[in-house]
């Protein structure tokens, strides 16, 4: 089941992103995170109005998904880039497909998004086949831009186009804040 997250998710939100930080390259962090980092990190995206996704199974999280403006600049406001990780003993099932199934829909009922990107590590062929299953081309390699595990990493963007004409699009990305309590 696709829900949204709430605060009480958030450890092991944490101990999905931090497994994802010490053990792949999804992350390009090096150090693992806190839960008042996660805290934060999850009441800015969600006072924002951006989904944070939880998938669950059996009573655990077993992933979780978000998307966010792109990059800073106004001129961005209709692009987001989605994130996507799911917990190691629930790969395989369907996790990463139903969280992007749910991110998509909403980002298309939202009629304030114009372009999902996704900036995915180019030998992670699992995600990249994902992006493609759902639409998503790839637009760009970006070669040797990061740098993990003593290792340069290339990255690879993909994108999918959701609405072409402006006309569609009200507001922006980002919406007025609400209440963020644990619901």
């Amino acid at each position: 089941m696709v829900r949204e997250a709430l605060e009480r998710d958030l450890p092991e939100i944490l101990a999905i992103h931090n497994a994802a930080v010490a053990e792949t390259t999804a992350i390009w962090d090096e150090e693992p995170v806190d839960l008042a980092e996660r805290l934060g990190w999850w009441r800015e995206r969600v006072a924002k109005g951006y989904p944070v996704l939880v998938a669950e199974i059996d009573g655990a999280v077993a992933g979780y998904a978000t998307y966010s403006q792109w990059r800073p600049k106004v001129g961005f406001r209709y692009t987001v880039e989605n994130s996507i990780y799911v917990a190691d003993r629930f790969q395989g099932r369907g996790v990463a497909t139903a969280l992007l199934a749910e991110l998509l829909a909403r980002a298309r009922r939202r009629r304030a998004v114009h372009a999902m990107v996704a900036a995915i590590e180019s030998t992670n062929t699992t995600s990249i086949r994902l992006h493609e299953k759902f639409g998503f081309r790839t637009v760009g390699e970006l070669p040797e831009v990061g740098h993990k595990f003593g290792r340069w990493l290339d990255l690879t963007l993909m994108q999918l186009t959701l609405a072409s004409d402006p006309e569609d699009m009200t507001g922006s990305v980002a919406i007025p804040l609400r209440d963020i309590g644990d619901r």
